[in-house]
């Protein structure tokens, strides 16, 4: 029988620019928050994953945190780092490794696009000078496919991130706290053809960390948990169509790792999309909000346009999306993103979202992550 996890804490560093703030000590200001949330302290963690892109290795953390002598593993998964982090985490708890277990995720990115290197990534030179390195053009190309498969406006991608930023306006972790017109997103700088620079999200900063534990932890400690119901984790399968890749692979439709970690996630807990109150989509720019929603199950491939239309991803719609403002409003820390997302479904089912709280107490939950190279870790919480 699997070992029932649940969240019992969760912690978050401010995110956006915070000069003189390394992301070392935005990581430890959000683990710090989340021993707060679960009430223990860092000496009954018993095991830690995390990662970061650029700021440094997770399990170098314990210089500040403490030398408590536990495992702690470095993660490495592009924009899903948050994601592979918990999942290792949980299975550490489901596996009998450790009863209390924390995943952690932190970045501080300088201005400007990123700069990965060919070789990182296992390709040859010529992808940098071709500048297929470059992931505004993928998401650009992506997504400019997608309209045209799908019949979806540029009017839908500018209300994407109206929606994001105005979420982002309510909630006081967020970077862009200002609402934007979706007639001023949609007449901002072409950046890649058909994303204008007020549908993408930055390079940003940020720490995130969340614990889990079993059931027996959680009696004990009368916590307060968010039941995990499931975790997945997935990377690309062939005939995909993926960031650093110039074609779809094969013929036909392209795979998505997204929907086959979604599939997954959804049957390991036994109920449907149709089941979630609020969920939390990868949204690097408005155009992915927009295919995750197909991909993840919600709707189908073109239905985004009526539904985004008629309000159904606001807070208050039937079906809320991104309500801490996503990717766009809080930027894009690379190791903190996925853990950020649990953060806010897990704030939304306990009814602490303040301003921004979907009404109706939501029980159920739902967040996905996307990476590059073509990797997506999904989880189902519920209360």
């Amino acid at each position: 029988m699997t070992q029932t996890v649940s969240i019992i804490g969760a912690g978050l560093s401010k995110f956006g620019r915070q000069p003189g703030i390394t992301g070392r000590q935005m990581a430890v200001s959000a683990i710090a928050a989340a021993l707060d949330d679960a009430g223990v302290t860092w000496p009954d963690i018993e095991v830690a994953f995390g990662g970061s892109d650029g700021s440094g290795l997770a399990d170098t953390l314990v210089a500040e945190l403490g030398f408590t002598g536990i495992p702690f593993s470095n993660v490495k998964n592009g924009c899903a780092t948050g994601g592979s982090a918990l999942f290792s985490a949980v299975n550490a708890v489901r596996s009998g490794t450790a009863e209390i277990a924390l995943a952690v995720g932190f970045d501080k990115h300088p201005r400007g696009a990123f700069d990965p290197t060919p070789a990182d990534w296992g390709l040859p030179e010529g992808y940098g000078d071709a500048g297929l390195m470059v992931t505004t053009q993928f998401f650009g190309a992506k997504i400019g496919r997608y309209m045209r498969e799908y019949r979806i406006s540029g009017t839908t991608l500018a209300k994407v991130a109206e929606k994001a930023y105005r979420n982002g306006s309510l909630n006081p972790n967020a970077w862009r706290r200002e609402a934007i017109s979706a007639e001023q997103i949609a007449a901002a700088d072409m950046v890649n053809d058909p994303l204008t620079r007020y549908m993408f999200c930055s390079p940003g900063e940020g720490g995130a960390a969340v614990i889990v534990a079993t059931e027996a932890v959680v009696r004990r400690l009368d916590a307060r948990p968010v039941r995990l119901r499931a975790i997945s984790h997935r990377t690309r399968r062939f005939g995909s169509f993926e960031v650093f890749g110039p074609a779809v692979q094969g013929g036909g439709e392209p795979t998505s790792v997204s929907a086959d970690a979604a599939a997954a996630a959804f049957e390991q807990a036994g109920i449907s999309p149709a089941d979630v109150d609020v969920a939390q989509l990868q949204d690097t720019e408005s155009g992915a909000e927009i295919m995750h929603m197909a991909e993840c199950g919600f709707c189908e491939h073109g239905e985004q346009e009526s539904m985004i239309a008629a309000g159904d991803t606001e807070i208050g719609g039937r079906l809320p999306v991104n309500t801490d403002g996503g990717c766009i409003a809080n930027g894009e820390p690379i190791g903190a993103s996925g853990l950020r997302q649990v953060h806010e479904i897990v704030t939304q089912l306990r009814g602490e979202a303040g301003d921004r709280q979907v009404p109706g107490a939501p029980r159920v939950g739902f967040t996905h992550v996307y990476g590059a190279p073509g990797i997506s870790a999904c989880t189902v919480l519920s209360v």
